[in-house]
């Protein structure tokens, strides 16, 4: 029960408002109880703030007026180290966990500058995605370029949390922009323009190479883009695979055009024809392995709550979405730039041999987003492909359709996961789907009481998260440079996100396949 109340009171009560009231149960505080019943309060207290701060850990650098109701409750019950000394466990472990998830107490001087990250996606950098992933906070300060019409660019040092406005305010320093400028009508808006289909590196805006100048101008898709409001926050992670920021006055709007990189799409060999599939697979399994750890189990409840209490940052959720997403698109974009028939079948069964590896690493994430990818009108139509792979990859293929049919709410992939202990990493978008579903299934308020039974369905889901990730993962990966080559390709995908564009390679490729 007190696990379900940590987890999941921010559904009906916000985060500052449950501190203040552990802090007015605490004998001593504004509404304390009598010496009689103190030490009995005042455990119960610690308990609950305990397993709160286990729970919450770094999140609470995020959250300014709950970390200090903390921090107010925290020098209260230090003063009693003298006078209880059965709470010297406690105490002992609640300043070590202070200490864990750097709340200042005493010494309120400014924290050291931390390091500033190229955003995932958004920067194309060998040596930054070679390194380990480690969770983004929405007060992490990360590089980013933002475009102008021509495509130029300014890179910028921002908030992973920032709003619009803000932002506009680093381009506009960064530009020199006027004030005179800015108080006509041509004060710049922010736009997220998405190409739509550029196969372009998992990398963005940074130096990742494209293709050649002459590339077919036929395969050049139209961009879409959405001008965003100026209170927007968090926007940073919630781009798409093969977006950007652009900063333009109304004017220029209209003639805002995808970066040229981005709508170059060149057939070729790339790193998974040279590459072992076990090699590939252990690389896609270790690097989701960060991503998924690097979640915190409480962004799961806000990603699907947000809208009842405000945004929350959800950034490595976020990322790891449009991971999957990535993935399912790189199996498209890789068959369908492989020109030769026997090549492209030869491809197919490798890609199907990754997806059974990942499968026996207990990458559900990987092998979903393969046979999704797999699965694709533009891939299931080539009909020459499929005809020329052995059959008995033909019918390993029909049992993972199986294992991912979404029929009887998932039910095969359910009893699949089940039988698998940790580590190992679910079908992340199903567990979302999951959350929604009790949320819109009841309410969290009957009668004016909390809805316990529907807390504790929601916290028995995040559990599982928890459970999931209860063992580290061990995969022996070598530090070849071969091996560095495929670890760094298979975190730089290049993908071709737009449909259209992908049935056009496909009819370029079979035109007469149904």
């Amino acid at each position: 029960l007190l696990d379900d109340i940590v987890l999941t009171h921010s559904l009906f009560l916000p985060t500052e408002r449950f501190l203040q009231q552990l802090h007015q149960q605490y004998p001593g505080g504004p509404r304390g109880a009598t010496r009689g019943s103190g030490l009995r309060r005042k455990r119960a207290v610690l308990a609950v703030l305990l397993h709160f701060l286990e729970t919450y850990k770094g999140l609470l650098q995020e959250e300014e007026s709950a970390g200090k109701v903390v921090k107010e409750l925290y020098l209260l019950i230090m003063k009693d180290t003298s006078l209880y000394h059965e709470l010297e466990d406690e105490i002992i472990k609640l300043h070590q966990l202070v200490e864990t998830v750097e709340l200042k107490v005493a010494d309120e001087t400014p924290p050291p500058n931390k390091q500033v990250k190229p955003l995932f996606r958004h920067f194309r950098r060998i040596d930054s995605c070679l390194q380990t992933r480690v969770a983004f906070r929405g007060s992490d300060e990360i590089f980013c370029r933002v475009y102008m019409p021509d495509h130029s660019y300014v890179t910028i040092r921002s908030r992973l949390s920032a709003s619009v406005q803000d932002i506009l305010a680093s381009v506009t320093e960064k530009l020199q922009y006027s004030e005179e400028q800015s108080t006509r009508g041509d004060a710049l808006i922010l736009v997220t323009m998405a190409s739509s289909g550029g196969a372009r590196g998992a990398g963005g805006a940074a130096g990742g190479a494209g293709g050649p100048a002459g590339a077919d101008p036929t395969l050049c898709p139209s961009a879409e883009k959405a001008v965003l409001q100026p209170s927007e926050e968090c926007v940073f992670t919630t781009l798409g695979i093969n977006s950007h920021l652009f900063a333009c006055t109304r004017d220029t709007f209209d003639s805002l055009v995808p970066l040229p990189e981005e709508i170059q799409v060149v057939p070729g060999d790339t790193e998974i024809h040279r590459a072992e599939p076990e090699d590939v697979a252990n690389h896609l399994t270790a690097f989701h392995w960060e991503l998924f750890r690097c979640i915190h189990e409480l962004e799961f409840v806000d990603y699907v709550f947000h809208g009842e209490r405000g945004r929350r940052e959800t950034a490595n959720l976020e990322l790891l979405l449009q991971r999957c997403s990535e993935v399912q698109h790189w199996v498209g974009t890789e068959l369908l730039l492989c020109e030769g028939l026997g090549k492209r079948a030869h491809l197919l069964k490798k890609l199907i041999k990754i997806a059974a590896i990942c499968k026996q690493n207990q990458d559900m994430l990987s092998f979903y987003a393969i046979v999704i990818g797999l699965n694709n009108a533009a891939v299931s139509r080539l009909r020459l492909t499929w005809e020329k792979l052995p059959g008995k990859f033909k019918n390993l293929f029909r049992k993972f359709e199986n294992l991912t049919d979404p029929c009887r709410n998932h039910k095969t992939y359910r009893e699949v996961l089940a039988k698998m202990k940790p580590p190992l990493i679910p079908f992340v978008p199903l567990i979302l789907k999951d959350l929604t579903f009790l949320h819109e299934g009841s309410k969290t308020l009957l009668d004016g009481l909390v809805n316990v039974e529907k807390l504790h369905c929601i916290a028995e889901k995040v559990r599982t998260v928890r459970k999931y990730r209860s063992r580290p993962l061990c995969l022996e990966l070598e530090a070849s440079p071969a091996q560095l080559q495929t670890k760094a390709y298979v975190r730089q995908l290049r993908v071709i996100d737009n449909q259209n564009l992908l049935f056009e390679l496909s009819y370029k490729l079979e035109p007469g396949s149904q």
